[in-house]
């Protein structure tokens, strides 16, 4: 008799995964896993399971990390991982990340870092990290996430981090990007593969937040959830609580799927934009270098706007304070020319029309 349902649905997508790092790994020149490195125990480094490793060395075999909050969809995340990866030869080992933001979290993290432990993952990290203030507070954790997620691959020579998103988060993450009306890429929400070298890997995108669930509790797995999930201060949890049972009650079952459903499409349309504007921008520049409003003005307006849009990053502004209606008024330099002055963008990036060329630099 085989696994219960919900288990061998996260099995199969945790397996699928696998193989595509492996067949990434595997494509890549420098990909070859001999036996030159040496791998000790991981021993215990403050709040961090670090392994003993000559630097520089690649690991004999691959290492794939999940990242666990000790919510359903991680630990489920984490026990098919561990269950999986040996099969393939691969080592698996965990992260936990205390965010400091509840009274006893440490206390948690190290709980979770425990359960990790005990699924056979190793190594196992337990990292804390100080939450800022910039973009809120759900983008000021998610910062600090990622940044110590991306430390703790670089620590341990991870090959990739796996994360618990499911199809029920790209739901919420499509409902936000459209209401931030920021265009077609927030409406693409999560990538499958994202990150640096596509560390991050989301294997639960067409699963729903129940099937992993479930697969806890047939495992019998203990389960943290996080308060801030159901504390409506946070705009994700107003959504996941009030906004998207409305929009099933107003336009029946199946408004989650259709949400995710919009993301891939939508994901297809942008990158396939994306790739147009990479096309298209040493066309529109002269000589020197510089933007021709002329031959900007001829091309589509979606494909202008993602030019302007990487001159602007290229620039000094920070991606993530550049909003669409900053675009907007550049475009206008573009579009709707009758003189007017330079316009300021994030990052003290100023952008203004020069002899029919635009000029986007540092102010």
């Amino acid at each position: 008799m085989g696994p219960h349902p919900a288990v061998a649905a996260i099995r199969l997508a945790v397996r699928r995964v696998l193989h595509d790092i492996l067949n990434d790994l595997s494509s890549e020149p420098s990909a070859v896993f001999g036996s030159s490195a040496v791998s000790g125990p991981s021993v215990l480094s403050g709040r961090t399971a670090v392994s003993e490793q000559r630097p520089y060395e690649r690991p004999a075999a691959p290492l794939v990390l999940v990242a666990c909050s000790g919510g359903a969809d991680s630990m489920a995340l984490a026990s098919a991982l561990a269950f999986e990866a040996p099969k393939l030869g691969i080592r698996a080992g965990g992260v936990t990340v205390d965010h400091g933001l509840q009274s006893g979290s440490d206390l948690r993290a190290d709980e979770v870092a425990l359960r990790l432990g005990e699924l056979g993952l190793d190594p196992v990290d337990c990292v804390a990290v100080t939450v800022g203030r910039e973009g809120g507070p759900e983008a000021a954790a998610r910062d600090a996430r990622y940044a110590a997620l991306d430390a703790a691959a670089a620590r341990h020579g991870a090959d990739a981090i796996l994360l618990g998103h499911t199809r029920d988060d790209q739901a919420e993450t499509v409902l936000l990007g459209l209401a931030r009306g920021s265009g077609i890429r927030s409406l693409s929400g999560m990538a499958a593969v994202s990150g640096a070298g596509g560390r991050y890997r989301r294997p639960f995108l067409h699963l729903d937040r129940q099937t992993a669930r479930k697969a806890c509790m047939v495992q019998s797995l203990p389960v943290w959830d996080d308060p801030h999930n159901a504390d409506p201060a946070y705009t994700r949890s107003r959504l996941r609580h009030e906004g998207l049972p409305a929009l099933e009650k107003a336009l029946g079952k199946g408004v989650v799927e259709a949400l995710a459903r919009t993301a891939q499409l939508s994901r297809d349309d942008a990158d396939a934009l994306d790739t147009w504007a990479r096309q298209a921008e040493a066309s529109v520049r002269d000589a020197a270098g510089l933007l021709e409003c002329a031959k900007l003005y001829a091309l589509p307006p979606a494909v202008r706007r993602r030019i302007l849009r990487q001159a602007a990053i290229e620039a000094g502004a920070p991606a993530g304070s550049l909003f669409a209606r900053h675009i907007e008024e550049v475009d206008r330099l573009i579009t709707g020319w009758r003189g007017q002055g330079a316009i300021n963008l994030p990052g003290k990036v100023v952008a203004q029309r020069q002899g029919g060329r635009l000029v986007i630099r540092q102010g």
